[in-house]
């Protein structure tokens, strides 16, 4: 929530400075039940309760939503962190109710609910455990995916556990700490930590498998006076592989991989209006430097706070929040940054999930 903070303390400047008439898009309030598509995870407005789920197919530019409300009658709650897919159910973290909603994919009801205090992200690690990371402590909790229960933690050297990625094995965790410029190497099997592996910035955050199996570490914290740091890491050996340093001035956040592994796109926001270092940029795996031109430019008084890339046509997704206080807009995009078409969706686009 630290950035959900920063950019709502702006939410007003923006709103009266920025702030863009909705467009009228096609909505279908009659969910197609087990439905592929691309859903949009809406955070809400902080302390507000009003997160959603909406379902985009393109093939008819069809939007439904809120899904999870037409299933349950209720919204999923206050600020909707994260979605993940295990098996037949999605995992929805809802980050300020400090609660787990297990759903299922076909029909969007209330499958289950597992109470943990300020829950992210959420990776399997088993076919019936997971791991979830949380805000504001240095647990990482456990869960059983099958029964949607809390069953253990995980005590961190660091706080803020936050980006996860598994491979071979162990799981690596970001702790989102400016105290700290370490990884941490869980092995699955006895949930110990194996090794702790050090990057080249403060307060990791993000993490990365490339085609190469190769770990890729986003580090910083503009507001806390610590630069960003792209560290690319050997999982086998947590040897560093290179270092690519950002200007001073760059906030780089939620990075994405292609579906071929080889190319990176995140998000550059200035929440305060400008337009140097804010919006969408991408990089390739052999790069030894940052992008100082965007792949999509956010204008003035604009920001992004959601990319996703289709697997199917490699479309790019990105979500403009619109200051958290109306509907939010993403808009479609191939990979020659041309823009194909825009939908609205609910408050604070925060993530994609493609169902295809």
């Amino acid at each position: 929530m630290y950035r959900e903070t920063v950019a709502l303390v702006v939410f007003a400047f923006i709103f009266i400075t920025g702030c863009v008439k909705d467009k009228p898009t096609l909505r279908n309030n009659t969910t197609p039940l087990g439905a592929k598509g691309v859903y949009v995870l809406c955070e809400g407005a902080l302390g507000r309760g009003d997160g959603s789920l909406f379902l985009y197919q393109p093939e008819n530019s069809n939007v439904y939503g809120d899904i999870y409300a037409a299933a349950n009658g209720t919204s999923p709650g206050d600020v909707v962190q994260s979605i993940t897919r295990i098996g037949t159910h999605f995992f929805l973290a809802v980050n300020n109710s400090k609660k787990i909603l297990v759903t299922d994919t076909g029909n969007y009801k209330l499958a289950g609910v597992i109470n943990i205090p300020f829950p992210r992200y959420i990776v399997a690690v088993s076919s019936d455990r997971a791991y979830v990371s949380t805000l504001f402590s240095n647990k990482l909790y456990i869960i059983n995916t099958a029964a949607y229960t809390l069953t253990d933690s995980i005590e961190l050297p660091a706080k803020n556990p936050e980006g996860m990625a598994v491979h071979d094995g162990y799981v690596y965790v970001c702790c989102w700490d400016t105290a700290s410029t370490a990884i941490y190497k869980i092995n699955i099997t006895d949930n110990k930590i194996a090794q702790t592996i050090t990057c080249a910035g403060h307060a990791p955050h993000d993490i990365l498998l490339d085609k190469e199996q190769k770990l890729w570490v986003l580090s910083g914290n503009k507001t806390q006076g610590k630069s960003s740091a792209w560290t690319r890491i050997e999982p086998s050996t947590g040897g560093i592989l290179k270092s690519v340093l950002f200007p001073a001035e760059a906030d780089p956040i939620k990075p994405v991989l292609n579906e071929g592994g080889d190319t990176i796109y995140y998000i550059q926001p200035d929440y305060l209006g400008g337009t140097a270092n804010n919006g969408i940029y991408r990089m390739s795996i052999n790069s030894n430097g940052v992008p100082s031109v965007p792949f999509v430019a956010a204008r003035a008084y604009q920001y992004f706070w959601a990319i996703g890339l289709d697997p199917k046509n490699h479309n790019i997704y990105i979500a403009d929040p619109l200051g958290f206080n109306q509907s939010g807009i993403v808009s479609i995009y191939n990979n020659e940054a041309t823009l194909l078409s825009t939908f609205k969706v609910g408050i604070g686009p925060g993530q994609f999930y493609f169902g295809n």
